[in-house]
């Protein structure tokens, strides 16, 4: 009889500071996680923190990919804006590139690409939005794997681009009913401890559950589950992750695996 073996992928969004670089704390948070989507000039980021939280990432043995955005610095990416399909394919076309002529030059390899926050958000509920992240990164390397929501229609989208996916759930955020992560700004978005972080991968990885903000349930499979890195002790959280996880018998290791 062959047994089945759960396995996840524990990612976070780096290199979006450099004050985090220069405390260690993207450093500390790089030892427990399997793959790193890393800033690449839209919301954050220039050519120092490409390179460094890249040679953090090898140091580590965790998988590097771009994490690109809107090209809107002041509100950190997390505003939709108002762009042609061919700026905003340009756009995520040099980051993405940025990214791995950096990476190629200290002898790594970029493996995947997950939009930040209002571009990850659009390209569920935009199809043009999508398929122009799609197209961008396809250019790039057809080899790279694309990161988007669990459930959502990114997902149907870029696998009908032919191009590889992942789905993604979340650890420290909380969720609504329609498989929204809640906004923000309202209260409880965030989960503030790491037990909750941690009871909350654990369901995703070896229930395919969640409980909704409301205290519903909602079915989801995950390829990858993602830890902020602004999240505050968000290595602790990564730590105490990762222990739960392989101590429940899951194979912890990243995509590119």
């Amino acid at each position: 009889m062959t047994r089945t073996h759960l396995t996840i992928d524990l990612n976070a969004d780096m290199g979006e500071s450099p004050e985090l670089l220069a405390s260690g704390a993207d450093a500390e948070l790089m030892k427990y996680i399997t793959s790193a989507n890393i800033a690449c000039g839209g919301h954050a980021g220039d050519a120092e923190t490409m390179r460094a939280t890249v040679e953090l990432a090898i140091a580590n043995g965790v998988a590097a990919g771009a994490h690109p955005s809107y090209p809107d610095r002041e509100n950190f990416g997390r505003n939709a804006m108002e762009m042609t399909i061919e700026a905003l394919e340009r756009s995520v076309y040099e980051q993405v590139s940025a990214l791995a002529k950096i990476a190629a030059e200290v002898g790594a390899t970029i493996t995947h690409v997950k939009p930040h926050g209002a571009l990850y958000h659009a390209c569920n509920q935009h199809a043009d939005v999508a398929r122009v992240v799609a197209t961008a990164t396809l250019r790039c390397n057809p080899k790279l794997i694309l990161v988007g929501q669990a459930n959502s229609r990114a997902l149907v989208w870029w696998f009908l681009m032919g191009a590889q996916v992942a789905s993604e759930a979340f650890a420290d955020r909380a969720y609504e009913q329609d498989g929204s992560l809640r906004k923000r700004g309202l209260p409880g978005a965030v989960l503030e401890s790491a037990e909750m972080a941690v009871a909350q991968a654990l369901a995703i990885t070896r229930e395919h559950r969640v409980r909704t903000a409301s205290g519903a349930e909602l079915a989801i499979q995950s390829d990858t589950i993602c830890l902020h890195s602004d999240t505050p002790g968000a290595a602790t959280f990564a730590r105490q992750m990762r222990t739960a996880l392989e101590a429940a018998g899951v194979i912890v290791r990243s995509l590119a695996r």
